[in-house]
């Protein structure tokens, strides 16, 4: 892919994941299998070289701490993208901070949408399909058992292959240097 996209993401590997996971193939069973995660930048250009890239995250990443994030209910972009979401809710500041901490030097890009912190469910072509998974989502949401809470420690910058395939370049933990993919 000639001029690809990057984006920086924080993968969910635990019940909340998996929850996310099972609960996107069972509305979307097409899509390949994209790993639950909470993105920190969102797709872009990079200005500079993938090096450069590293360098800044290594650099910030390395002066934050790792936190917790807590998470809300079921959402829903509609009518402006149909995709449906679990907002962030305790600790969404953190993530916030950290995506304007990020969005600089190397890794700066104009946004598209504002910055809202989520783990997103699934994406959607209609509005009409995206309120029916709306639904469904909140009721099973409701039902899950286990813990809402979801570590950030480690942020995972990624690449865009083809369209919906990413692939992972480097895995930075926060408080610390990079780490092999």
């Amino acid at each position: 892919m000639q001029n690809p996209r990057y984006a920086l993401v924080a993968y969910v590997r635990n019940a909340v994941g998996e929850f996310v996971e099972n609960l996107r193939q069972e509305l979307h069973p097409d899509l390949p299998h994209l790993p639950a995660h909470v993105t920190i930048l969102p797709p872009r250009r990079l200005q500079d070289g993938e090096l450069s890239a590293l360098e800044t995250l290594e650099d910030i990443c390395s002066q934050v701490e790792p936190f917790e994030v807590t998470l809300g209910d079921v959402e829903t972009f509609v009518p402006v993208t149909p995709t449906v979401f679990i907002r962030a809710a305790h600790a969404a500041h953190r993530l916030h901070e950290l995506h304007v901490r990020l969005n600089a030097k190397a890794l700066a890009a104009q946004e598209e949408w504002p910055y809202m912190p989520h783990l997103t469910i699934v994406k959607l072509s209609t509005e009409e399909l995206a309120q029916k998974a709306y639904i469904y989502s909140r009721d099973r949401w409701a039902q899950f058992a286990g813990s809402r809470h979801i570590p950030v420690s480690e942020l995972t910058f990624v690449r865009e292959q083809d369209q919906n395939h990413w692939v992972d370049l480097a895995g930075v933990r926060l408080g610390r240097s990079l780490v092999k993919p």
